[in-house]
């Protein structure tokens, strides 16, 4: 059976490509011929393959064609985080030097300040934005596909949590793009999914994600239909999993835990008989949690553990009821390692920085030479990421470096105290970092999210601190608990503890 947008197109056009979030189905016929349209536009536009373009839209028919417009005609595609300012997404426009830009009218503001300096036939919109060309008037009344066509590339941007985001930018390969790269069946492979085979993904973070855009262009590459959610909520997802008959989805683990709050009744009212690999990533799963979920929906939690860089591991829930907590085994091409501050392999059970690659792929973040050199030691690559491997070869990550405390001359690792702290019923969100101390160097605070309903108060933080003593030691208690009504969080689940600090 054919694969890749444009074959299954010209062999069965009629077939669901995609869901979007108002529950109108779109066939690969039509996304295909959406794709040419806009494709054509850009080409008409004077863009050429190694151009760039962002996109700051909401998940939608739209983005998907549109992104593949860029990819059939070797175009860069810049996916703006849409809760960032105009100012912070202008910085994208012009670092990446984009040549268009498409925005929804939802986030009007931003993209006019955004786009100031492209000119008015180049910024395009769904919906209305003054200074903005509509969206559906993009190669509007040409035929056929666009005169050329090469495999483009998203650029995608670190998080920025730490300074300026930095963008990756990969050389583009000169591929033809109706030929499915032999990498995307090979990563789906990982998690047991295989092309067409009644499979359908469901896509509940925002497309701008690195993880989530993947999963959805990697499916309907592969003959997967892929329901798209504008927001995320627990009991809609239930639902749409029942509708459609989910098999797969790419989940982070706030959602596993808003999941497991609804009541059992609603729980226990949809059916997820048709699930076979819910793929969880992004920010580190309590361990009481991913027990809960595998309770639940039994042995289809797969874990995994990567970067926008390259490389990754991966664990099967059978696996990781023997190893618990471990992110997994290097998946096949890619190596890991863990080194020590001197670049020195550390042996089994040492902890250290966590080095990655993914075979010969090589990347660099655009315009910084010098954060691609400070990332390497030799090929491997590092996040920052503290880890150690077992005597096994799995993977076990303790935290990020830049947010580990050290207090008194120790170690302390915020992960592993809110992974604790998370599993107290009238807890829906919880940080831990560092805060000055004049004696020890850092003491540990937590600021907590309540449960709804639950009253932020002193017997609150009493009830929290015995909790806590009956999980960890003395010294990785918080010595101070405040309360926030919801914690910086992106839609991924990545937690800006820049944000809380500075507010601390």
């Amino acid at each position: 059976m054919v694969t890749g947008l444009w074959n299954i197109a010209a062999d069965r056009p009629g077939t669901v490509a995609l869901v979007g979030p108002n529950g109108r189905e779109v066939s690969y016929g039509e996304l295909a011929e959406a794709a040419d349209r806009y494709g054509r536009g850009f080409q008409e536009l004077g863009l050429t393959p190694g151009d760039s373009i962002v996109l700051m839209l909401p998940n939608s028919f739209e983005l998907v064609a549109v992104y593949f417009a860029a990819y059939q005609t070797g175009l860069y595609v810049v996916m703006a985080n849409w809760h960032l300012t105009g100012a912070e997404v202008g910085y994208l426009v012009q670092d990446s030097g984009a040549k268009a830009f498409v925005a929804h009218e939802r986030f009007a503001e931003a993209a006019v300040e955004a786009s100031a300096g492209l000119p008015e036939s180049a910024r395009f919109a769904v919906g209305e934005i003054d200074g903005f060309v509509p969206l559906a008037q993009l190669g509007e009344g040409q035929r056929g596909r666009p005169d050329v066509r090469t495999t483009g590339s998203p650029m995608l941007y670190t998080s920025g949590t730490t300074g300026r985001p930095k963008g990756v930018r990969r050389p583009l390969t000169g591929a033809d793009p109706d030929v499915v790269p032999g990498s995307a069946p090979w990563f789906f492979g990982i998690f047991g999914l295989r092309p067409h085979d009644g499979h359908v993904h469901l896509c509940g973070s925002p497309l701008y994600h690195t993880a989530v855009l993947n999963f959805v262009v990697i499916s309907i590459q592969l003959g997967h239909t892929a329901v798209l959610m504008d927001h995320w909520a627990p009991e809609e997802m239930l639902r749409l999993i029942e509708r459609y008959k989910v098999t797969h989805s790419h989940m982070v683990p706030t959602q596993f835990h808003r999941l497991l709050a609804l009541p059992d009744d609603v729980k226990a009212k949809y059916d997820m008989g048709s699930l076979r690999a819910m793929i969880h990533g992004a920010a580190p799963c309590p361990i009481e949690v991913k027990r809960r979920m595998l309770d639940w929906w039994g042995p289809v939690v797969i874990e995994y553990y990567a970067a926008t860089e390259g490389g990754g591991t991966a664990i099967t829930a059978q696996e990781w009821l023997r190893k618990p907590g471990s992110v997994g085994l290097p998946w096949p091409t890619s190596e890991i390692k863990v080194l020590g501050e001197d670049g020195t392999e550390l042996p089994a059970g040492e902890r250290g920085l966590v080095y990655m690659r993914m075979g010969d792929a090589t990347f660099e973040y655009h315009k910084d030479a010098e954060k691609t050199r400070a990332a390497r030691v030799g090929k491997l690559f590092t996040l920052q990421d503290i880890g150690y491997l077992d005597e096994d070869g799995y993977l076990f990550l303790c935290d990020r470096k830049n947010d580990m405390i050290i207090s008194g001359g120790v170690n302390i690792y915020p992960a592993e105290i809110e992974g604790e702290l998370v599993c107290h019923p009238k807890v829906a969100d919880v940080a831990v970092f560092g805060v000055p101390h004049p004696d020890w160097g850092e003491e540990i605070k937590a600021v907590v999210q309540p449960a709804d309903g639950v009253e932020p108060d002193d017997a609150l933080t009493e009830e929290l601190l015995e909790f806590a003593r009956t999980r960890l030691a003395k010294f990785k208690l918080p010595r101070t608990i405040s309360y926030l009504p919801e914690l910086p969080r992106d839609p991924n689940g990545k937690l800006y503890k820049r944000k809380l600090r500075d507010h601390a």
